[in-house]
């Protein structure tokens, strides 16, 4: 479920900047209220996936502390070869 949410917010973080590019010509002052308005929120948009992100490695860091704990597993060789049993 995460990994799409994820997946979803870089393809809105794309789509946004491509529109961002594709404007920048765009002098009208409707067209830059709305540019700054999109800018502004695609900064947001990349800070909440890099936090989600940080998120989800920490916790990937933490289990794979857990089952080391569990496992007894005392080197990075003694985890490779559980995770291929």
């Amino acid at each position: 479920m995460q990994q799409r949410l994820i997946g979803d917010l870089q393809q809105v973080i794309d789509n946004a900047e491509d529109l961002l590019n594709c404007t920048n010509s765009a002098r009208d002052g409707a067209y830059r209220a709305a540019r700054e308005q999109l800018a502004q929120a695609l900064a947001f948009a990349n800070e909440e996936l890099q936090r989600i992100e940080d998120a989800q490695l920490e916790r990937m860091i933490a289990a794979t502390h857990e089952a080391s704990l569990l496992h007894r597993d005392s080197t990075g060789e003694a985890r490779l070869l559980r995770a291929f049993r």
